[in-house]
């Protein structure tokens, strides 16, 4: 599983297709933590993340939409930026 960004702590993941499932999403890791967000919408499908990490990934995910489902879509995986 590829990490797409690190920032914060946080690691964003997307499994290689094969294993995986719709709808698009990504993974994060914070610490023991594991959620599963949607690449559509920034929503958290499943799993768990303190407070202030839901909302960085979300914020993350919404800033590069576009990027994640090209990824997803070509599985051509590429670093993309954290946050600031």
């Amino acid at each position: 599983m590829p990490a797409l960004s690190k920032f914060y702590g946080i690691t964003i993941k997307m499994f290689l297709r094969q294993s995986e499932h719709n709808p698009p999403h990504i993974h994060a890791v914070y610490g023991e933590y594991l959620a599963m967000f949607d690449i559509k919408t920034g929503e958290m499908l499943e799993g768990d993340l303190p407070n202030k990490a839901l909302a960085l990934t979300k914020e993350w995910v919404l800033a590069h939409t576009a990027e994640l489902q090209d990824i997803w879509n070509t599985q051509v995986f590429r670093t993309l930026s954290p946050l600031d």
